[in-house]
């Protein structure tokens, strides 16, 4: 599937990605990123994700060096989700914890 198939219209311009361990399968974290990002992505072969709340893009670990390199890309049945497999570089949570998902909902 090519880049121009992907579905950004849908959600004003945005794809929700999920970063999953290539190893553990482990998914690490949720993101946004516009069709630039995914560009960059694709590009480099680092993560890159849209910022809805400082409205730009970043790069994962541009600050902290945890950084995700990206392995595969899996585009979802609808063409508007994304996967990256990646290899995580570091920790994929700005906690310190490995993944984003390290808590569990209870009642």
């Amino acid at each position: 599937m090519k880049i121009n198939e992907v579905d950004f219209k849908k959600s004003g311009g945005l794809v929700p990605v999920v970063a999953q361990d290539a190893k553990s399968g482990e998914i690490l974290m949720l993101a946004y990123a516009n069709k630039e990002a995914v560009e960059k992505t694709i590009h480099t072969g680092y993560a890159h994700y849209y910022s809805r709340s400082r409205r730009r893009l970043w790069m994962k670990g541009e600050e902290s060096g945890n950084r995700q390199k990206v392995l595969k890309i899996l585009v979802d049945c609808d063409a508007d989700s994304l996967i990256y497999i990646v290899e995580q570089i570091g920790v994929a949570c700005h906690t310190g914890n490995r993944s984003c998902f390290y808590r569990e909902l209870t009642e």
